[in-house]
């Protein structure tokens, strides 16, 4: 039909929602001989043709589709709502609505929802009956009790150091679950290919190079973690963290979690120390090192939070993102504050 009407006057536009349901798990295993993709290289040739083609899973979107548009194609990401377009539609009270953001989080549809019975069941709903259900159907999981654990592992903790190990060793000894390494690699795969989760991986701020492991997991968003953990695990920092997280993906930065080794003198002796810093964000010439912390009234806090912006031993800007409603200001030692409302809803608030 498509090339019958191609060869008529004007253009067309073919639209596949859901890709990942037209392929076969048979075909999945041998993805040179997936039919769809040679479908569409032939419609690619008609002129007067646009494909778009949306689905949710990340592999099969940024990895096989791609490839098969052999460079005629263009990845465009669609992430939830950001806080600022939910305040745009929202209003009112700055803090009301952040608050409500940080319970509810940003999947279009809960605007549209009343109570806050509806909010809930929609997001319980949302997570095991669509997205756990594709991943189970789609990953054939051999162990759903596993995947399950893992994923409540991996919400509860988000913004944590994380690695296989360690949750393999969780699992064992609170869960009394075996499991062997590969399959919670395998897991952890699927659940960030799925758009559930996204890893920023630890980089070496003086050794310019990336640790293999711990990495950091965040939730994509944080009304599906608070409601796979039935809203009962609210804790503000990480939730801070994650949602800042999830702006700066938004803004086209890449995120890394930073490391800094810092020598401090004691009674004589020299100690090396790693600090952390929060997000390092590249995005062409520009990076910027950034601390997220709720909270920073206490001088013993303060210092905690500058000193590794301190000892990175370049000339990045350098920014410290507080829950305060202070104008942006930049101290003695260049680092720019930032009040959380202010970088949510300013798109331009690191340039400032």
């Amino acid at each position: 039909m498509c090339r019958e009407r191609s060869g008529r006057h004007g253009d067309y536009y073919v639209l596949i929602d859901e890709v990942q349901y037209a392929i076969t798990k048979e075909e999945l295993k041998n993805p040179e001989n997936i039919r769809l993709y040679n479908v569409l290289n032939g419609l690619l040739r008609l002129r007067n043709v646009d494909i778009y083609v949306t689905g949710s899973n990340s592999k099969m979107l940024t990895k096989d589709v791609l490839t098969a548009f052999r460079g005629r194609g263009d990845e465009i990401r669609v992430y939830p709502i950001s806080f600022q377009e939910y305040y745009s539609f929202a209003g009112g009270d700055k803090s009301d609505a952040y608050e409500e953001y940080a319970l509810y989080g940003g999947m279009p549809l809960v605007l549209n929802k009343k109570s806050e019975a509806e909010k809930m069941s929609y997001l319980q709903t949302l997570f095991t009956e669509v997205y756990f259900k594709d991943i189970m159907e789609r990953y054939d999981i051999g162990l759903p009790d596993v995947l399950a654990e893992l994923t409540d592992a991996l919400c509860s903790s988000v913004g944590s150091l994380t690695n296989v190990n360690k949750i393999k060793n969780t699992l064992q000894t609170v869960k009394n679950i075996q499991v062997s390494n590969t399959t919670l690699s395998n897991y952890l795969e699927y659940l960030s290919e799925s758009f559930l989760f996204s890893n920023a991986k630890r980089y070496d701020v003086k050794g310019k190079k990336y640790f293999e492991y711990p990495s950091k997991y965040y939730c994509t968003d944080i009304g599906l973690r608070n409601a796979r953990l039935n809203f009962r695990q609210q804790e503000e920092t990480h939730i801070m963290e994650n949602i800042i997280y999830n702006e700066l993906l938004c803004r086209g930065y890449s995120v890394d979690v930073g490391v800094v080794e810092i020598t401090e003198t004691s009674a004589g002796k020299k100690t090396k120390k790693q600090c952390e810093i929060d997000f390092i964000l590249n995005q062409g010439a520009k990076k910027y090192y950034i601390q997220s912390a709720l909270s920073v009234s206490e001088q013993s806090k303060l210092e905690t939070e500058l000193r590794p912006l301190k000892n990175t031993k370049d000339f990045f800007k350098k920014i410290l993102i507080s829950k305060t409603s202070m104008k942006p200001w930049t101290d003695e030692d260049g680092i720019l504050r930032l009040g959380l409302y202010e970088f949510l809803l300013n798109e331009n608030s690191l340039e400032l």
